[in-house]
């Protein structure tokens, strides 16, 4: 028995070998679990669920494969793919969760998302994701021509790293206290999160308890896996294969 999350592949074109890396993932271990959670960011960027992309169509083709064999999928939107919508849903089998959920994970209750709302020191950012989650701003994108989006998403992935670039260390972590907070209306002791980058476990003390904090890694230079068992949680990483 065994559950899996994962957060921050980043897929994209061009960089064939995380795709390669995330389809064996899902035909050697995925298959084999109770279920998979995806906290955000599979995606570089997600323009639409109408871009039918060779990479699109292989990961869509890879979670249908989990459907047709009754293994639960579940993502959480992220900072990059926050447009996956429903058809996606759909055509996948893949089930859609809200920004934050609790989770009954072996008899443990235990808060998972994404994590960008936790770093409230990003102040651009954060207003950025407020507009941007908004009902009319997703109308207004995906209204627009397929080859319009795909130009909008290459101009605001290049503005993103440019601007990170510039960003203390400070301001691209979580704020400690967003999280105790964000914990305590969840009423856990447990929180599961990815978006940082910096895969680790933090232990600490919530309401004369001990907690845990687990950030998952993303997948630049190593698949990062969190294995949950009835008895175990274990943060796994491996240097993905050289390329050719």
């Amino acid at each position: 028995m065994k559950t899996l999350f994962i957060a921050d592949l980043h897929l994209t074109e061009s960089r064939p070998d995380i795709t390669r890396a995330f389809l064996d993932f899902v035909q050697t271990q995925a298959i084999q679990c109770d279920a998979l959670y995806v906290l955000g960011d599979l995606f570089e960027v997600w323009i639409g669920d109408d871009d039918n992309s060779p990479l699109n169509q292989q990961v869509k083709s890879a979670f249908k494969q989990l459907h047709q064999q009754n293994i639960p999928v579940y993502f959480i939107h992220g900072n990059r793919d926050f447009l996956v919508g429903k058809r996606f849903a759909r055509e996948t089998g893949v089930t859609l969760l809200p920004e934050q959920q609790v989770i009954d994970l072996y008899g443990t209750p235990v808060l998972i998302m994404h994590g960008d709302s936790l770093c409230t020191l990003d102040t651009d950012y954060q207003a950025f994701r407020q507009r941007s989650r908004s009902w009319w701003w997703k109308t207004a994108i995906l209204s627009l021509p397929l080859f319009i989006r795909r130009k909008i998403g290459d101009n605001a992935r290049q503005k993103s790293q440019q601007a990170n670039q510039y960003k203390s260390s400070d301001i691209m972590d979580v704020t400690p206290s967003e999280v105790t907070q964000q914990m305590k209306q969840a009423g856990v002791n447990t929180l599961i999160h990815g978006h940082t980058h910096r895969p680790n476990v933090h232990q600490f003390s919530l309401n004369d308890q001990s907690a845990r904090r687990i950030v998952l890694g993303d997948w630049f230079e190593q698949n990062s896996v969190l294995e949950v068992t009835p008895t175990s949680m274990q943060l796994h990483s491996s240097p993905l294969p050289k390329a050719n």
